[in-house]
């Protein structure tokens, strides 16, 4: 569970560095095995994989349209 936290946080430090805060942060130590974070336009979830597999997610929002977001250019 400790990989669960450890994106979580890796993802909160990068979008710091472009000034994008989350609604809510993550707690480092968090034993649940499941992280959400929110940025009010998008929400993650992160899941230690038996915790993914219980709640089945990818079912609930099955007919849900796939959105592809493009890759952010490289600033110098």
């Amino acid at each position: 569970m400790r990989q669960v936290n450890s994106v979580a946080e890796a993802i909160e430090e990068d979008l710091v560095k472009d000034r994008i805060k989350p609604l809510s942060g993550a707690n480092p130590n968090d034993e649940s095995g499941w992280v959400v974070l929110d940025y009010s336009s998008v929400i993650t979830h992160l899941f230690y994989k038996p915790v993914r597999e219980f709640y089945s997610l990818e079912r609930l929002w099955s007919d849900a349209k796939c959105v592809r977001i493009p890759k952010k250019k490289a600033t110098k």
